[in-house]
């Protein structure tokens, strides 16, 4: 006999999890099934929270190496890598354990196990102890995320040739790192290895790194972490990866000329984006539609083609971001029990965990360019602002985008320390439709790197005061 639910949520990631806790405060009956039998989805468990862990501790090794400028002074410095990954677990096994707490507390219930939609209200579980399980429920949300992309010909063994997932749990530092793919996930990585003590190699289809950034912190991004130690080849793609005695060998084709280079390589990474996870998830009847990149078809209530069935995440179209996974969710939730449900898409920040940090909200000045938008630039860089001076944490600055003609806030762009918390000031301000002149009037605590935003939008009106 088949167990019946108000709501089956399908993934317990990001935006699964959330939606299920937000469902059940508003009253229904939830189910959450997860194939990996931990929850968390890739975020918590092989993705944002493991390669923050590393992120963090590579820094702390980097700084206690560097300090002596600041009177500090530490001898033989070393890596115990093994420790660093128990570190990483410990922090892993934190979080999810936080959730396996949420759930019970707003009475969740959950299996793990691989499910497939049988039809609008049908789901099949094959449970990671061999059985199966049959549940009903009014209401099926696909929050299945995604998983990393593979290139035609290169085979990942999460050895030698490592996805993300690989990347996060090596055995030991490698003599030469090959990153395929200059987006956020390789540069991270990257920059974890970098520091301690690999030679890093980032290999990038496109002209510069990062494509997604406004082009000037795009630039400037890649000159800060050339002068930390990585090496970029731009316009260049991967063709192939051999092994061999020495290691692997990275087959590079130019793109412009087409002339052929190698390069040799203890570890390669291939980082070129992630798909959306939808394999075997659906009955061969079902129906389900998706578009011709993988993504699940949706309306903007982020209802399928079928009534009943809904997905939010990495499954739809849309960046995919652990936060904007979280507001589907909710917003998913909400529809359901017949709330509205709203995101606001022009309003996703977006960071780099590198240092320093990258963010973005907004559009950038490519996009406002090519939607004939007018719009004035207010920037301040971090080298003329006091906290930034004696924290040596001097790199890069922030860039504000208004309008010309109503001087609102159309996209603030930073690159420096702490940039992922700041840039949650400027959201809110672009939330209320803000004006460079509203965030210029804004009393901002001294002496702190978030004085840098104050800066840029009075430069908006060429009035900044320190610059």
């Amino acid at each position: 006999m088949s167990e019946n639910y108000d709501l089956a949520v399908i993934g317990s990631g990001p935006g699964g999890y959330v939606c299920a806790i937000r469902a059940a405060q508003l009253g229904l009956n939830v189910v959450c099934i997860d194939k990996r039998g931990a929850h968390g989805g890739t975020c918590l468990n092989v993705g944002c929270i493991p390669s923050k862990a590393l992120l963090h501790a590579s820094e702390v090794y980097n700084e206690t190496k560097t300090s002596s400028s600041m009177g500090i002074n530490v001898d033989n410095v070393t890596i115990n890598l093994q420790e660093m990954m128990n570190y990483k677990e410990e922090g892993i096994n934190g979080n999810v354990k936080g959730i396996d707490f949420l759930f019970k507390k707003n009475k969740v219930a959950s299996f793990y196990g691989t499910a497939k939609i049988l039809s609008s209200n049908e789901i099949n579980i094959k449970l990671n102890d061999g059985t199966e399980k049959l549940i009903e429920a009014k209401n099926i949300v696909i929050a299945t995320g995604s998983e990393s992309a593979s290139l035609n010909g290169i085979e990942i063994d999460e050895e030698k040739i490592v996805s993300s997932t690989g990347a996060l749990s090596l055995e030991k530092i490698p003599e030469h790192l090959t990153i395929i793919g200059g987006g956020y996930i390789g540069l991270e990585l990257g920059s974890v290895w970098s520091r301690l003590g690999s030679r890093v190699t980032v290999v990038e289809y496109l002209d510069r790194i990062a494509p997604g950034l406004d082009g000037e912190l795009s630039t400037e991004f890649q000159k800060i972490l050339k002068r930390q130690g990585l090496d970029f080849i731009t316009g260049a793609k991967v063709t192939g990866v051999e092994k061999n005695s020495n290691g692997l060998s990275v087959n590079i084709e130019d793109v412009s000329s087409g002339e052929i280079s190698s390069l040799e390589s203890s570890i390669v990474l291939v980082s070129t984006g992630r798909v959306p996870n939808t394999s075997g998830l659906f009955d061969d009847d079902l129906g389900i539609q998706l578009n011709d990149k993988g993504f699940i078809k949706t309306d903007k209530n982020y209802r399928t083609d079928i009534e009943g069935i809904w997905a939010i995440g990495d499954v739809i179209e849309g960046p995919m971001l652990a936060h904007k996974a979280e507001e589907e969710g909710v917003a998913v939730a909400e529809l359901i029990k017949g709330k509205p449900g709203h995101v606001n898409y022009n309003i996703i920040p977006s960071v780099v965990y590198t240092n320093p940090e990258v963010a973005s909200v907004g559009l950038t000045e490519e996009e406002l360019t090519q939607k004939g938008t007018n719009y004035k630039v207010g920037k301040f860089p971090f080298l003329a602002n006091g906290r930034a001076k004696v924290n040596k944490a001097t790199d890069g600055f922030v860039k504000i985008l208004s309008s010309e003609e109503t001087d609102q806030i159309l996209g603030v762009h930073i690159i420096g320390s702490q940039a992922g918390t700041m840039i949650a000031e400027v959201a809110v301000a672009m939330e209320f439709e803000a004006t460079a002149e509203d965030l210029a009037h804004i009393c901002h605590a001294h002496p702190t790197l978030s004085e840098a935003i104050k800066e840029a939008a009075l430069a908006s009106d060429n009035r900044a005061l320190h610059m």
